[in-house]
């Protein structure tokens, strides 16, 4: 019996590997860190404004650019129009949205809802508004009307 080997293979599919688990690593990575985020993300109120922390959407919001006089307690069950219809651009796990979403009355809106039972809503002078799902909602708005009203 003769044996004949086939011709070595040129680098490009070992390229192409590296290329897709670079890839998939990464993936890995941001979703252990979106993980991690939604047991970890939270409202930072100062002197300024507000910071959102958490995950990609997080920023900072000064209070000249919240409407605090039309900032209020909702439950996204009972007013459906706040309740959100379409993810733009954002994070959708059970239990936890986060990010920018269409609302059903049209509105955009930037949330953190962990609980759409119980949810702070927050209007912006920058054309959308927070939805945020903070553990004291009451004490949240009070801390908010001291600092920005």
């Amino acid at each position: 019996m003769d044996t004949f080997m086939i011709g070595p293979v040129s680098s490009k599919p070992l390229w192409f590997f590296a290329v897709v688990m670079a890839i998939l690593v990464a993936v890995l990575i941001l979703m252990i860190w979106v993980g991690w985020s939604t047991r970890h993300s939270r409202v930072e109120v100062d002197a300024q404004g507000i910071r959102l922390v958490g995950d990609l959407w997080g920023r900072r919001i000064s209070f000249d650019k919240l409407r605090l006089d039309q900032a209020r307690r909702i439950n996204l069950h009972q007013e459906r129009e706040y309740g959100l219809r379409w993810r733009t651009m954002g994070t959708g796990l059970p239990g936890y949205a986060s990010g920018w979403f269409k609302l059903r009355n049209g509105d955009k809106a930037l949330v953190y809802v962990t609980d759409p039972h119980d949810v702070v809503y927050i209007p912006t002078t920058e054309g959308y508004a927070l939805l945020l799902s903070v553990t004291e909602p009451d004490r949240f708005l009070a801390r908010l009307g001291r600092s920005g009203g």
